[in-house]
């Protein structure tokens, strides 16, 4: 198997000096956007079942936020169908472009390479700012974007990491071995808010915490993910050979804007989701009262962030987190007799980045997490704002600093408060730019973006595993559950950098 990982980001939407906008008016025509000429829907929403679940059962039924019925009346006022809604768009780089409850949705292509995905994230944001400079022109006011999690009013949308794996490991070991990780990766992986926050509202405005999601899990596994949501989802889409492969589909993480932060979050859940196939992780490292203890650590203003285990042992979550790390370095670690095969996701560089950051910023945290003022977004922005308040002589509660917390996620590059900060680079401009126009080679998202920058016309339908070509008038579908397989990719790969059009694919193809 090719380890195939990607990310999808919502993004909170608003006009500059608006109270109220109509959210999915403006996402709507963001999206659109992207490209002048007329809107053609090719997505087939028929491959998704949000509804399939992996513990081996249909459910009947999603749970929504309070607030959904009424979005739904709103929404039947635009007068649209469903695919003008969505106003998917699939872009020449192999991603997703598309409207998600009144939110654009960047869904970077999928990749192989832990900073190719970084690359990919960061050119969602640079896609996503030019379709607003597009929109802002259009309308005369300015479109304002932000990547992070909150409304500050009780809703909150996500940012899900996505993980391709072998359908051979038991659920339960599954669920039992990466939910206690999901809990305590916040401690690095968190992008910080100010205030705790239910679907109510704000409870506490003046209260720093290091997650913007945390507030917001209240079952441990199910498959919701807009309401009464789980820290383990069970939605089933492999978008892969279902019999071979399952998709983790991660929902508990926030949005990050530090490169360094998105890169230690993926990294580290690829070489866990690793040791879980190979069985290495013991069941003791599972928590009593998972709900309460990602919230707790979240709101720990002491930094002791003290977890319980099934067996009754209390620690940090900071040496919680160590144990998965020693069992990475024994199994994966450049100096271990024990040393394993590298993880197929990670280049033997990547990984020993990502164990040596991991280790680095483990002890870095436990002595001091100021010190990583210039690569965690939680610690990035609690310094901004504690520097602010003390200049200002502001109390935490006044909403400037809440407004401050916003402005951190802005993603114009000129105006946004994290683009101002030194933080620690990953990749380059040159490398994001470059996954801007073009997909990451090696991927089956290098046939799907080639495909639709060279022969977009001949396209019929399009979905994550499949797309289907209008040849002589007839619909023909290439099955891409294959590519999940570095070789088949390869194939596809140069069959379509050898065809000159659709119809020399097709015989390449065998099809």
């Amino acid at each position: 198997m090719q380890r195939l990982f990607g990310i999808e980001t919502e993004y909170g939407i608003t006009l500059e000096n608006e109270e109220h906008i109509d959210a999915v008016k403006e996402s709507i025509e963001l999206i659109k956007s992207y490209r002048r000429e007329d809107f053609q829907p090719m997505w087939d929403y028929g491959g998704e079942d949000p509804f399939r679940d992996e513990r081996g059962f249909r459910a009947k039924t999603l749970s929504n936020h309070p607030d959904e019925k009424e979005e739904e009346k709103r929404d039947r006022r635009h007068n649209l169908s469903f695919a003008e809604i969505k106003s998917d768009r699939i872009l020449g780089n192999g991603a997703r472009l598309y409207n998600d409850h009144a939110h654009p949705e960047y869904s970077t292509p999928e990749c192989c390479s832990l900073f190719d995905l970084v690359a990919h994230d960061k050119a969602g944001e640079r896609i996503l700012q030019r379709c607003a400079e597009t929109r802002s022109e259009t309308l005369g006011k300015r479109v304002l974007l932000y990547k992070n999690n909150t409304d500050f009013h009780g809703h909150s949308y996500g940012c899900h990491d996505n993980y391709l794996m072998a359908r051979e490991v038991p659920f339960e070991y599954l669920k039992e071995c990466i939910l206690p990780f999901f809990v305590t990766r916040q401690i690095f992986a968190g992008a910080g808010k100010l205030g705790i926050e239910t679907e109510a509202g704000l409870a506490t405005p003046g209260h720093f915490q290091l997650a913007q999601r945390s507030d917001f899990f209240h079952v441990e596994a199910s498959i919701d993910t807009m309401h009464q949501r789980p820290i383990f989802n069970t939605r089933d889409e492999p978008h892969a050979d279902a019999t071979k492969y399952r998709r983790l589909h991660g929902i508990v993480g926030d949005a990050n804007m530090s490169e360094y932060a998105t890169a230690l979050k993926v990294g580290t859940t690829a070489i866990v989701i690793a040791l879980i196939e190979a069985r290495k992780i013991p069941m003791k490292l599972a928590l009593v009262n998972p709900i309460d203890t990602i919230k707790t650590i979240s709101h720990d203003q002491g930094y002791r962030w003290l977890v319980t285990t099934a067996t009754g042992k209390t620690m940090s979550a900071t040496d919680h987190q160590r144990e998965y790390l020693a069992l990475a370095q024994k199994h994966f670690g450049q100096d271990s007799a024990a040393r394993g095969p590298v993880p197929s996701e990670l280049s033997p560089f990547e990984l020993d980045w990502v164990l040596t950051e991991w280790e680095d910023t483990l002890n870095t945290l436990e002595k001091d997490p100021m010190l990583l003022t210039d690569r965690l977004d939680w610690v990035a922005k609690k310094w901004l704002l504690e520097t602010f308040a003390e200049e200002e002589q502001l109390d935490w509660d006044d909403p400037w600093l809440q407004s401050l917390d916003l402005e951190y996620h802005n993603i114009h590059q000129e105006e946004s408060l994290f683009y101002g900060l030194p933080m620690r680079r990953v990749v380059t401009d040159e490398q994001i730019d470059a996954a801007i126009h073009a997909p990451p080679a090696g991927t089956r998202a290098y046939f799907r973006g080639n495909a639709v920058n060279r022969f977009s016309e001949s396209i019929k339908a399009i979905q994550w595993d499949s797309i289907t070509f209008r040849v002589n008038g007839l619909p023909i579908s290439v099955d891409m559950d294959a590519l999940a397989d570095a070789e088949i990719a390869t194939h596809y790969n140069k069959a379509l950098d050898e065809s000159p059009n659709v119809e020399t694919l097709i015989k390449k193809l065998g099809l």
